[in-house]
């Protein structure tokens, strides 16, 4: 996992860019308003801090849609070009239109690397660790601000303070960041999948995840790619083939359903558990303890996973103690590690699939080629007892500490494909159905319990394994290749899924719409809990609120003063967010915030009372200080990374460079607004007024987290989006009874 975190980090420094120029505009804008005069012009003061904003916005609306189609790490490079080049254009702007130019390049900057690091270590972090790798571009953002403002409050020192050069200095890390995104990040393998670049992905995964057997999460990247459709939640019964089989009454063969992993000659017999998946049940019993049907059933369905599977910490991907991996490979058996190159021999440059051609294998995904191919010829037998196992693999995950298995995905969850046949007008039909399964409640499912079904019990000395499975069709299945070819399932390549590219018509998927209004309402919120106000002004905020009277003892003059306290408040900020970074994958997304916001609140209520009520000013400024510092550790471990990284993980990887922009962009529309009316607002309102609007939007979002937002901590990106797509059907049926 070494490799995912060095590329988490060095792209992370976008973010830390992005904190250095907040908060150096936010020191050296008392300097610049002395040389331009501003004192008397708000607009244009306000015009310098929100320039960049606006060029973040600008660039956002594209933003998505360009990673989409060049990929991210092309958009971070020029990220990180134009950050450069801006810094630079600063130093130099003999006037203050040249500023605004500077500040606007800045912003382009700052929109591509806020809308697409969260983006890109989603998609190339292990679930397991996605949480606290997602939450260090806060981390890094926080750094950032802390050296700048000492480097600040160092120049504030000096007789004659430049902020030319203040503002300059951001070229040396800028050029530090351009020079790692250019020789050491790696391109999105997710991003990869999608242009039916196998062969590549293969080998950036197997560096991210530092070992050679990825087929299991190269298999999952490609079902990523449809967006999801059909999908239903329900139980299974899984043992090897020859075991079920052998104990059963011939008539319930009909019942079964043959499961097949990526590796060769592989395959499971699953029962269906009559009624209800327990998942389903728990999430039933949800909506019926909450009568009045406030809370989303899609956060009642995701707590309901979290709460049927036992947890042993985020590290572990092997959840499953009792049993060897699903479907481990015995190590007497072949690898069957040159699929891909094999594939790739087969096809073009560009890797366009032969479809129309009479190959068999051009027909399906190179990921499931070499399986697909050994299996037709028995496929049409696949309800009968005698296609056994040819890999006594056991089931389900592996023992604590061992790497996830060939069908592993992360997080407990394993991936497999199942066809099931029934007679139709035309003789023989198949089905063909990609299934995320997971085992079903505790240790008690473990071997030697017995299931009752009816029809008999299952075996007790055997392997077997009582499993929550979401069912969907497969991303790269076609019906029209299914006509001409009824017997296998059709599969085609993953480059023609998508040669069309993202549609805006996905995005009214019930599952899209739903977690777009989850992400934009976040966002809207976050912004509007005043974060970004309070932070480009946090100088002039505490100058006002009298901290110049704490430290004029020191000798420093109010203005050094305040830089030193937002040096020291970002400082704090640190160990915060390194606690949330611990707490992300295991206490939780939704957890956080619901814990972190109620003490912003308490912050906020305590700055409105220091500004109405004179206690003297050394009482006062103390006040002040303190609630900005604890509003700003507790707003880091919570409201701050989390929208972000939500936003990262609940859209399909088809739409996803789409769905974020759009997040993305309310986030800077919002900030804009934010920026823009608060020295108006501080002038109308005053202090105590705009703290307390604050305080109001921060009791609005813990309703709507507690109401809307899902849980979504160790989980395969892939199957936040499935379960988004069932939630979304329950929302429905809810709706029409």
């Amino acid at each position: 996992m070494s490799g995912a975190v060095l590329v988490a980090v060095a792209a992370a420094i976008g973010n830390l860019l992005q904190g250095w120029d907040n908060a150096t505009i936010a020191g050296s804008i008392l300097y610049i308003k002395k040389e331009f005069q501003l004192e008397s012009e708000p607009t244009i003061e306000g015009l310098i801090v929100a320039m960049s904003l606006i060029g973040a916005t600008v660039v956002t609306t594209c933003s998505g849609a360009l990673s989409d189609l060049l990929g991210r790490r092309p958009m971070l490079i020029i990220s990180s070009l134009l950050y450069f080049v801006s810094s630079l254009v600063m130093l130099w702007s003999p006037n203050v239109y040249i500023l605004l130019f500077a500040r606007l390049l800045d912003g382009l900057g700052i929109g591509l690397a806020v809308t697409l690091v969260p983006l890109y270590i989603s998609e190339t972090a292990p679930p397991e660790i996605r949480g606290l790798l997602n939450t260090l571009p806060q981390f890094t953002g926080s750094a950032g601000m802390f050296l700048s403002y000492c480097m600040v409050f160092g120049m504030s020192l000096m007789k004659a303070p430049s902020w030319r050069i203040m503002l300059g200095v951001l070229s040396i890390p800028s050029l530090i960041y351009f020079v790692l995104t250019l020789s050491f990040l790696p391109e999105s393998p997710r991003w990869l999948v999608s242009k039916g670049r196998m062969l590549e992905a293969k080998k950036v995964l197997q560096s991210l995840r530092g070992r050679e057997d990825v087929s299991g999460e190269m298999a999952l990247l490609v079902e990523g790619l449809g967006v999801g459709v059909d999908t239903a939640i329900e139980d299974y019964i899984v043992c090897p083939a020859n075991e079920l089989a052998d104990e059963e009454d011939p008539s319930r063969e009909k019942d079964q359903i043959k499961l097949y992993g990526p590796e060769q000659g592989q395959s499971w017999v699953a029962r269906p558990v009559a009624g209800q998946s327990s998942v389903g049940l728990v999430s039933r019993k949800g909506s019926m303890a909450n009568p009045v049907g406030l809370v989303d059933p899609l956060v009642t369905l995701f707590g309901s996973v979290h709460e049927k599977f036992p947890e042993t910490g985020s590290m572990r991907s092997a959840l499953f103690p009792h049993f060897g991996s699903m479907f481990s490979v015995g190590g007497n058996q072949p690898r069957n590690e040159d699929w891909d190159e094999e594939s790739l021999a087969r096809e073009d440059d560009d890797y366009a699939s032969d479809a129309a051609g009479d190959s068999d294998d051009n027909l399906q995904s190179p990921l499931i080629s070499r399986q697909t191919t050994s299996l037709d010829k028995d496929i049409p037998h696949a309800h009968s007892s005698n296609l056994s196992s040819t890999r006594q693999g056991s089931l389900l995950h592996g023992n604590a500490g061992e790497p996830t298995g060939s069908t592993g995905i992360g997080g407990g969850w394993q991936l497999a494909w199942k066809w099931t046949e029934r007679d139709g007008p035309d003789g023989k039909e198949g089905g063909f159905k990609r299934i995320y399964l997971r085992q079903d409640g505790g240790p008690g499912y473990a071997r030697g319990s017995v299931v009752s079904l009816p029809g008999g019990d299952l075996p007790t000395d055997g392997e077997v394994v009582q499993a929550a499975a979401l069912v969907s069709q497969p991303a790269l299945y076609n019906k029209e290749l299914m006509q001409q070819l009824p017997v296998g399932p059709a599969m085609i390549h993953p480059s023609e899924t998508t040669a069309k590219g993202p549609s805006w018509s996905d995005l009214f998927e019930p599952g899209v719409k739903h977690a777009l209004m989850v992400g934009v309402g976040l966002q809207i919120l976050q912004q509007f809990s005043g974060i970004n106000g309070v932070l480009y002004y946090t100088p002039q905020i505490l100058e006002k609120a009298g901290v110049g009277y704490l430290l004029s003892n020191l000798g420093l003059g109010s203005t050094s003063s305040s830089f030193l306290i937002s040096a020291v408040t970002t400082l704090l900020m640190l160990p915060c967010i390194a606690v949330a970074m611990r707490l992300m994958d295991i206490s939780g997304r939704r957890t956080l915030l619901l814990s972190t916001i109620p003490i912003l609140i308490a912050a906020l209520l305590i700055l409105v009372l220091g500004s109405l009520v004179d206690l003297g000013s050394t009482a006062n400024a103390s006040i002040s200080t303190i609630s900005v510092i604890v509003y700003f550790c507790f707003f880091v471990m919570g409201f701050g990374p989390i929208p972000n990284i939500l936003c990262a993980e609940i859209f399909p990887t088809r739409v996803r460079g789409l769905c974020i922009a759009i997040c993305a962009l309310t986030f800077w529309i919002c900030d804009i607004i934010v920026t823009y009316t608060l020295p108006v607002m501080l002038n109308s309102v005053g202090l105590a007024g705009v703290f307390g609007i604050y305080a109001v939007v921060c009791f609005i979002a813990w309703v709507f987290v507690f109401l809307k937002v899902p849980e979504t901590k160790g989980m395969p990106l892939e199957v936040i989006i499935e379960f988004f797509s069932v939630g979304a059907k329950q929302v429905d049926v809810t709706k029409h009874h």
